[in-house]
């Protein structure tokens, strides 16, 4: 699987170094814990949304004594303002031997959808930092055609997560530049795993008889001797941290939800997931070697680059265009949907950002879109847009667009940076998957426009409950 993933990636095995880890957060998480903030005190990160993999990087590196900085856009096109961007990135370092830090980069917003200019690699790579690149934004075909051999950074991070298959479907890849490993330091960070053989897990389980000791024996047999392929593992700090405790993480789920987890519940795990994603790959005995066909990854490589960009390209445009001429009747033309970010544009990502509004002009609530949207069995999820920098000419806008989010302790302000992120916009979110046709996108237009009916919530809420179903309180 590692070596299909590498080429698949056009990555060199001589070069980069692979581990699996249970998603995206643990991938961000495990090189925080390893990278050393304490010399190379600087995070530089580049994102227009909240995300919960990149809030656990920061976390780990402001516990090590790191300077975390981010990146501005400019209202309302959301913009990177390249002036502040470069201030930044050319900042003097004290400590002119050792690297300034990591700097951060996704390839574009997961959630808006904007493309970022490559040149701020190279800009950074020029002023000594090390080079994260966050690949998760792209489709799986995308994946290997951003010029890897050009660019060549320190870290790559990517996910096969809710790609192929039936969810559990996916896994977080952490590449890591071999002349980089031995900069890092030892992690005591969970969320490495090992891809388990179906064939040889349900062996394991017919033979089990339920005994404490079987457990613990399955669980150990499960994860030891199906460990790093030793040809392409670390030789570094990371290699080190083995997934001793028989943990298996699935999905998105965090790494605190799994803490303490019993053996018993981990032999479950290890089969559910297994028995999913048996329609994902399929496993062939030849010559005595077990070899996995990665249906999906063939499909993608057969269909080309070319089709996939062209068809994404063309629906998102389309959809933009569509959402933006549904306006309210009888008001003077008050439109139905605000898009945050880039609009009609040649090169942007299969990403949406926006809100809905009534025709009094008042915000529907995002979570409340995306209930009704789950009724429908359309995918919708909601996020929040910061780091959001408004110029004199929007001034007032800008009181009138902020809200202060808050939830739980994260509405706690200790630091004017945490101040400045609690400020910003709750938005609707939809994804074109790389199997979306132009029936996808029709159905979801279709039931955006519905909310040009003023009482289509009020209806919505009566037949739920007229159909007996348990009521939602949104």
């Amino acid at each position: 699987m590692k070596k299909r993933i590498m080429r698949f990636l056009h990555v060199s095995e001589n070069d980069y170094s692979m581990v699996f880890t249970a998603n995206r957060t643990s991938a961000f998480k495990l090189l925080a814990e390893s990278y050393p903030f304490k010399t190379s005190r600087k995070l530089l990160t580049v994102y227009d949304y909240e995300s919960e993999a990149v809030e656990a990087m920061i976390n780990s590196s402001e516990k090590k004594g790191a300077q975390v900085m981010s990146a501005e856009f400019s209202w309302p096109r959301l913009r990177i303002q390249s002036a502040k961007l470069r201030k930044m990135v050319e900042m003097k370092s004290k400590r002119k031997k050792t690297k300034r830090g990591l700097f951060v980069f996704p390839l574009h917003s997961r959630m808006t959808g904007a493309r970022y200019p490559y040149s701020w690699m190279n800009i950074a790579n020029e002023n000594g930092w090390h080079i994260l690149i966050d690949a998760c934004a792209l489709v799986p075909k995308d994946m290997d055609s951003f010029g890897l051999s050009l660019i060549r950074p320190d870290f790559l991070i990517c996910s096969f997560y809710k790609i192929f298959g039936e969810n559990p479907s996916g896994f977080g890849c952490l590449f890591v530049k071999k002349s980089t490993v031995p900069f890092l330091e030892d992690s005591v960070s969970a969320g490495m795993v090992s891809l388990v053989p179906a064939k040889k897990t349900f062996r394991l389980l017919d033979e089990f008889s339920g005994t404490d000791s079987d457990f613990e024996h399955l669980s150990k047999l499960g994860l030891q001797e199906d460990e790093l392929d030793s040809s392409n593992s670390f030789s570094g700090p990371i290699s080190s941290q083995t997934m001793h405790s028989g943990r298996v993480e699935q999905g998105e789920t965090s790494e605190s939800q799994t803490t303490g987890t019993t053996a018993k519940q981990e032999v479950s795990k290890i089969s559910e997931i297994v028995e999913s994603g048996k329609s994902a790959e399929v496993m062939r005995q030849e010559n005595g070697i077990l070899e996995i066909e990665c249906r999906g990854l063939d499909q993608v490589d057969s269909l080309g680059l070319t089709r996939i960009s062209n068809r994404a390209r063309c629906l998102i445009n389309w959809m933009v265009n569509a959402l933006l001429k549904l306006k309210h009747p009888n008001t003077g033309e008050i439109p139905l949907v605000r898009i945050y970010g880039p609009r009609v544009k040649f090169d942007r990502g299969p990403a949406l950002a926006f809100n809905l509004f009534d025709w009094k002009g008042e915000k529907v609530e995002a979570p409340l879109v995306q209930k009704l949207a789950d009724r429908s069995n359309i995918s919708l999820s909601y996020g929040f847009l910061h780091h959001i920098s408004f110029s004199d000419e929007y001034e007032e806008e800008k009181a009138t667009v902020l809200e202060k989010r808050v939830n739980g302790a994260k509405g706690t302000v200790t630091n004017k940076r945490k101040e400045k992120a609690g400020l910003g916009i709750t938005v609707v979110t939809v994804a074109l998957g790389v199997l979306a046709n132009f029936e996808d996108t029709y159905r979801f237009w279709a039931f955006i426009a519905q909310f040009l009916d003023a009482d289509f919530v009020e209806k919505a809420k009566w037949r739920y409950t007229a159909l007996n179903q348990k009521t939602v309180e949104v």
